[in-house]
C-alpha cells in the first residue's frame, strides 16, 4: 500500500497523454481517489501501530525504507483529497491541460513520497521532484507569472544546493542517510559545530518550500501571479509536507537545544515579517501570500516546543492552515488586485463573502473554530516553557494576531461596502471553498473527539526511540576473531556433537 501511494499518481501522469477521450480526463482523479482510499486504510492501521517497508528486501540501513505512521497516513490522505479538490479541469487547449494535469499528479506523488520516506536521500529526491512540478505549474501563461516562476527556480536551486551540502556533511560524519540510523548515531557524531552547520544548511535549503524566513521571498510574487489553484496547492500542501520533513530531522537527528532555538527564532522572524508585510500590502493575493508566511512562521514556533506538546501544537497549526489557506486563495481568484476593487463584492457573491469571513475568523482564532484551538495549544505550550525567548514568542504570536485582525477586517469592510460593480464568483471556486468550510466547521465542532487522534499523532512524531526501534533490525555484533565466544557453541545439528570444523559461525 505504501508503494502504491507513489506509483499510482506517477503512472497516471505518464499514461494520461496516451489515454483516449473521457478516460484521459478521468485517469488523474481516479488515481487520486485510489490514493485517498489507501491513505485512509493506512490511517486505520498506523494509528495503532506504524508500519515499515524495506523495498527489495534490503534491510535498513542499507536499502530504501518507507515508513508510515499516523502523521504520514493523514498527510497522504490530505495530499490526495486536496489535490483532487484543486484539480485543473479546464485549460486553454488540450495540450496545456494535459501538462497541468500531469504536473499536478507528479506533485501529488512527490508529496506522498515526502510523507513516507525513511531516508533523507529519498527525501531529497522527492523534494526535487516536487520542485520541478511546482516550477512548471507556477510558470502560468502570462509574462508576470513566468518572471516570478524564474525567480522561484533560482531561489529553489540555491535551496537545493544548500540542502545537498548539508546532507553530504551528514554522510561524511556518519556514513549513512537512513533517518533511523542517523538518529542512533547523531548523539555521538553530530552534536558539534559541524553537525549544527549541517542542520542549518538542511533547514534553510528545504525551508525554501516551507516559506521559512530568509528564503521565502519567492512566495508573494508566485502566489500573486500563478493560478489560484496552484497557489493553494503550494501554500496549503507542499509547504506542510516539507515542514513535516524538517520536523522529523529536528526530532530524530538534532534533538538539541540549539536546533530547537533555530526553529523558534526563524519562526518568530517569519511570523513578524510576514504579518507586517501583509498589513502593508494593498493587493489581496499578495496579502494572503504574506499572511501564509506568517502562519507558517507560527507553525515553526510551535514545533520548536520540545516534546509531544510542541508536536500537537505544530500539527494543529499546520493542519488548520492546510484547510484555510487554499480556500482563501480560491476566493481571491475573482477578487485579486487592489483592495479598492473589492468594494461591494459581497452583494454579487454573498456566499463567497460569507465563506471568506468564516475562514478569516478561524485564522484569527475565534472560538469554537479550529484556529482557536490551534492558537490555544501554541500559546499554552509556549507559556509552559521557561521565561525568555519562549515567552517572547508568545508575545509575538499575540501581537501578530492583532495585526492580522486589522488587515483582514479591512478586506471584510471592503467586501460589504455598498457597490454594484463587482462580478460574481465562479461557482466551482465557491463550491470548493464550501467543502473546505464544511471540513473546518466540522473539525471545530468535533474538537473534543479529534483531541485524542491529534495527541496520538504528536506522540508518534516526538518518539524518536520508537521510530529507531521499528526501522532498524536487531543487527548482531561481529564476534572478536581473537577470542572464543562465551559459553557453549551450539552445533548446526543438535543430534551430533561439534566436529573439528564446527566452531564460531560468522
Amino acid at each position: 500500500m505504501i508503494v502504491l501511494v507513489l506509483v499510482l499518481p506517477l503512472l497516471a501522469a505518464f499514461l494520461l497523454p496516451l489515454m483516449p477521450g473521457m478516460l484521459r480526463r478521468l485517469i488523474g482523479p481516479a488515481a487520486l481517489l485510489a490514493v485517498a482510499g489507501i491513505g485512509i486504510d493506512l490511517a486505520t492501521i498506523t494509528f495503532q501501530q506504524p508500519v515499515v517497508l524495506a523495498v527489495g528486501g534490503f534491510l535498513p540501513p542499507l536499502g530504501i525504507v518507507f515508513q508510515a505512521d499516523a502523521v504520514s497516513a493523514v498527510m497522504v490522505v490530505a495530499v490526495a483529497l486536496l489535490t483532487l479538490l484543486l484539480w485543473p479541469w479546464q485549460g486553454d487547449d488540450a495540450s496545456v491541460l494535459d501538462r497541468k494535469q500531469a504536473l499536478t499528479l507528479i506533485l501529488a506523488a512527490a508529496c506522498s513520497g515526502l510523507a513516507v520516506s525513511g531516508d533523507i536521500f529519498n527525501v531529497y529526491v522527492f523534494y526535487e521532484l516536487a520542485a520541478v512540478a511546482s516550477y512548471g505549474l507556477a510558470s502560468g501563461n502570462n509574462a508576470a507569472a513566468k518572471v516570478a516562476a524564474f525567480r522561484y527556480v533560482i531561489l529553489g536551486g540555491i535551496g537545493s544546493l544548500l540542502a545537498q551540502v548539508g546532507i553530504t556533511l551528514l554522510y561524511f560524519r556518519t556514513g549513512t542517510l537512513n533517518l533511523a540510523h542517523l538518529a542512533e548515531l547523531a548523539p555521538h557524531t553530530l552534536y558539534d559545530p559541524l553537525g549544527m552547520s549541517a542542520f542549518l544548511l538542511i533547514l534553510l535549503g528545504f525551508g525554501v518550500k516551507a516559506e521559512l524566513f530568509l528564503v521565502n521571498t519567492w512566495a508573494p510574487e508566485v502566489y500573486a501571479t500563478a493560478e489560484t489553484r496552484v497557489s493553494g496547492l503550494l501554500a496549503g500542501l507542499v509547504s506542510k509536507l516539507v515542514l513535516i520533513i524538517l520536523v522529523r530531522v529536528l526530532t530524530l537527528i538534532f534533538a538539541m537545544t540549539e536546533a530547537h532555538l533555530a526553529f523558534l527564532v526563524l519562526g518568530m522572524l517569519g511570523t513578524l515579517t510576514g504579518e507586517l508585510a501583509a498589513y502593508r500590502a494593498r493587493d489581496v493575493r499578495r496579502m494572503l501570500a504574506w499572511s501564509s508566511i506568517g502562519q507558517l512562521g507560527m507553525a515553526f514556533v510551535a514545533f520548536s516546543i520540545p516534546g509531544p506538546a510542541g508536536m500537537a501544537a505544530g500539527l494543529a497549526v499546520a493542519l488548520h492552515h492546510l484547510i484555510a489557506k487554499p480556500a482563501l486563495f480560491l476566493l481571491a481568484e475573482r477578487w485579486g488586485g487592489s483592495l479598492a476593487s473589492l468594494t461591494g463584492a459581497a452583494r454579487k457573491s454573498p456566499i463567497a463573502a460569507g465563506l471568506f469571513v468564516l475562514f478569516v475568523l478561524s485564522l484569527l482564532g475565534v472560538p469554537p473554530l479550529p484556529g482557536f484551538w490551534a492558537k490555544y495549544l501554541l500559546l499554552t505550550g509556549l507559556a509552559a516553557q521557561p521565561a525568555g525567548l519562549w515567552w517572547l514568542a508568545g508575545a509575538v504570536v499575540l501581537l501578530t494576531t492583532a495585526i492580522e485582525a486589522v488587515y483582514l477586517f479591512r478586506v471584510i469592510g471592503a467586501l460589504y461596502t455598498r457597490d454594484d460593480s463587482q462580478e460574481s464568483q465562479p461557482a466551482v471556486n465557491v463550491a470548493s471553498s464550501g467543502i473546505l468550510a464544511v471540513v473546518l466547521v466540522g473539525a471545530g465542532l468535533a474538537s473534543p473527539i479529534l483531541a485524542a487522534p491529534l495527541d496520538r499523532m504528536a506522540a508518534q512524531l516526538a518518539d524518536a526511540p520508537s521510530y529507531v526501534a521499528r526501522i532498524l533490525p536487531a543487527l548482531p555484533m561481529p564476534p572478536d576473531s581473537t577470542m572464543p565466544p562465551p559459553g557453549p557453541v551450539p552445533s548446526p545439528d543438535p543430534m551430533q556433537p561439534p566436529g573439528p570444523t564446527q566452531g564460531v559461525t560468522p
